[in-house]
Order: structure tokens, then sequence, then C-alpha cells
């Protein structure tokens, strides 16, 4: 008598299943001595190589020549740790997408990311993280043109414009950028904006020991700069003079 094709088929399928929950197995194994393996290693070992690593990605954005690889290719690397060689204060602004900006793969960035690109107790202790515990040897402070937070701040300082509930936080933190550059020659907005990066530059080291005694020690350098919606490019880091 011949045997229950249904019987055959169910023994066809937990073979199969068999086979794929050792393939599972397997690769779980795998993936565990992927994660056991040694973490990245930085990219820049000084302030002057970060700037350059982030000079030249931005070039390479301007050109449509991103380098930038998937996360995919790194992703089990960086489940063994993490080594950015730049900690970058930027504005939450859905349209400056750092790592793209600097065509950077993921886990060569550490990023805090708040309206107006200003330095809050929270964002601070993150970037005290990013040189004390993951020796990031460069900070930047990362404005940006059309920037919202500043234009709301104009408003305010100009016509008394207020904005609900805690935005009006922001506006205040940037009012002295604001009120500083009023009655300068040029774009109000631009000079602002320029403004507030040397505001919060200052902010960084008048408001914690660990950046300052870093900096002093010459182990990380502090830089500003702006990025240009327009034209795509992010002027020269470097530390901003006061205006």
């Amino acid at each position: 008598m011949s045997e229950d094709p249904r019987k055959i088929v169910r023994s066809r399928f937990l073979g199969a299943a068999g086979i794929g929950l050792a393939a599972v197995t397997m690769a779980g194994t795998n993936a565990g001595r992927a994660v056991a393996a040694p973490g990245p290693v930085t990219a820049a070992e000084t302030p002057e190589k970060a700037i350059q690593l982030l000079q030249e990605g931005n070039e390479r954005f301007l050109k449509g020549q991103a380098v930038c690889e998937s996360l995919t290719a790194t992703r089990l690397e960086l489940t063994a740790g993490q080594a950015p060689f730049a900690t970058i204060l930027g504005c939450s602004d859905s349209r400056v997408p750092l790592e793209t900006l600097f065509d950077q793969k993921p886990g060569q960035l550490f990023v805090v990311r708040v309206a107006g690109n200003i330095v809050t107790d929270s964002g601070l202790g993150s970037i005290e993280y990013g040189v004390k515990v993951l020796n990031t040897p460069l900070v930047v402070v990362l404005g940006h043109s059309s920037c919202g937070a500043v234009d709301a701040t104009i408003k305010y300082v100009a016509n008394g414009v207020t904005q609900p509930g805690h935005i009006m936080n922001l506006v205040r933190q940037i009012e002295p950028a604001a009120t500083a550059t009023e009655k300068k020659p040029g774009n109000w907005l631009y000079n602002a904006i320029a403004q507030n990066v040397r505001n919060n530059i200052t902010a960084l080291t008048e408001r914690s020991t660990i950046l300052a005694d870093a900096v002093n020690a010459k182990k990380i350098l502090i830089v500003g700069g702006v990025y240009d919606l327009h034209s795509g490019r992010i002027s020269p880091l470097r530390t901003l003079a006061k205006a």
C-alpha cells in the first residue's frame, strides 16, 4: 500500500525546517563571533585630520560623489563599540542631515541636535561624553542658513513676536546673538546665525570644565561653521572670532 502523501509532505517540511533552523543557528553563532571581534578604530586622532575628513566629505557631497556605504556593511562591527572622530552640535532642521552633508558612514560622527544649535544642559552632557568617553578630538558647532529658530528670534527682538510653549526658551537663548547683530551691516539673519555659532562655541568652554580642560591641554579643538542650504557648502571649519 502506498504511503500517505500528507505524511511525505510533512516529512519534507520538517526536514526543510531542520535545515533552516541549522542555518539560523550557524548564522547566530557567526554573528556572535562578529560581535566579539574588535570594535572600530577612529578615522582621525587629531583635530586637523578630523577637519580634513569633514571638509573632503562635504566636497564629495557637493559634487554628487558620495562614497558613504550603507549601515549594513558595518552593522556588526558597530555592535562592538564606536569610535567617532568628531562630535557635532547641529540644528534639528530636517534639511541638515549631518552624516549626509559630511559624507560620513554611521559610527564616524557623534551628533547632538537641537533647534538653533544651542548648548543645553543635556546636550552639553552629551558633548562631554563625546570628548571624555569617546575621545573625539574635534567638536563642531554647525549653524545653517535660513534657520527658523534664529529667524523667530529676530522677529521677537524686532517686533516682540513671541512663540508658543517651550519654543520661547530657544528664542531667549538665541536672543543675545540677534541683539548683538541688529545694527551690523549686511543681512541680519545671516549675521545672527554666525554670531549664534560663536556664542555657543564660547558657551561650551564657559559652562564645561571638561571641555575647557581638554582645550587647554590641546586634546581637542572646538570650531564652528555654517551650512548653506542653497549651495550645499559648509563654510571652512575654524574657531570663529568674536564679531
